[in-house]
């Protein structure tokens, strides 16, 4: 009479009745990952994240309770990028797109992106640590200039104890290749290389940052003013990007904690040895 089968009234009649506390729990976990996120993680990656709680969670668990709360990660489609193979005339690439780093202060990547803040363009300049994916320095200016890349490379070295010997790979851009940006890196005694000409495969780790900023974190509509930019970005750098958000690079694990177990497995085997 009410045009419902009787199979699917006998699922309803023996459904459970009493809350389910695990999983109240799980879509708890489930929805604070997503608001750590910004509304930009998926199942994989609040997978992760609830994981690393100490709660167990697939990617497939996490996908059926994404839908049950409707909650959606929107990914940007892929790109057709174009390649070069122009090197520069007195700094080749030495990185040679070797990523893989075994130890943390080997090889930095650095590059600037633009970020629409009040009624012009601010740009920020970034230094990763390849072997953690970690960003270890970072400057915003209104100009894209030395003086930023500079700033971000100051910030890193201090950062990172003035590391020395240290393999710094960037674009062709000329902030990177000014005279004052060269003479800083001489004096912190760090070894330039710089990608081929058009070649953005060349430093694909610090683009897929800028992506993962740009897709995560940064509205459509960008900032309202200077200060609103450097507030957020610095707050996805330092509490999300570094400290929560996992990386497959890393196993799962996030930059942060990456770090944190080679310094620890590095004293055990001191100690040991």
């Amino acid at each position: 009479m009410f045009s419902i089968n009787r199979s699917s009234y006998k699922y309803w009649r023996k459904r459970p009745t009493a809350i389910n506390a695990e999983k109240v729990k799980l879509r708890s976990l489930v929805s604070e990952a997503h608001t750590a996120s910004n509304g930009s993680a998926g199942a994989r990656t609040i997978a992760d994240m609830v994981s690393q709680q100490g709660v167990s969670l697939s990617r497939y668990r996490a996908t059926k309770l994404m839908k049950e709360l409707s909650i959606v990660s929107c990914q940007v489609p892929k790109h057709k990028y174009l390649k070069g193979s122009r090197e520069h005339i007195e700094i080749p690439n030495h990185l040679g797109r070797q990523f893989a780093v075994t130890a943390p202060n080997e090889v930095w990547v650095g590059d600037v992106t633009y970020v629409w803040a009040g009624n012009r363009w601010m740009y920020l300049a970034v230094v990763m640590d390849l072997f953690s994916r970690k960003v270890i320095g970072w400057a915003m200016s209104l100009s894209p200039d030395s003086r930023l890349t500079g700033k971000a490379l100051s910030m890193a070295y201090e950062a990172r104890g003035k590391s020395k010997y240290v393999m710094f790979h960037s674009d062709q851009g000329s902030h990177y290749t000014s005279r004052k940006y060269r003479q800083l890196q001489w004096r912190f005694q760090i070894k330039q290389s710089l990608s081929r000409r058009g070649n953005c495969w060349d430093n694909s780790p610090m683009e897929r940052f800028f992506r993962s900023l740009k897709t995560e974190w940064i509205a459509t509509t960008g900032y309202r003013n200077l200060t609103e930019a450097q507030h957020e970005i610095t707050r996805y750098i330092i509490g999300y990007y570094c400290q929560l958000r996992p990386h497959q690079y890393n196993g799962g694990l996030t930059p942060n904690e990456s770090e944190r177990r080679f310094w620890l497995n590095s004293k055990i085997v001191a100690n040991f040895s």
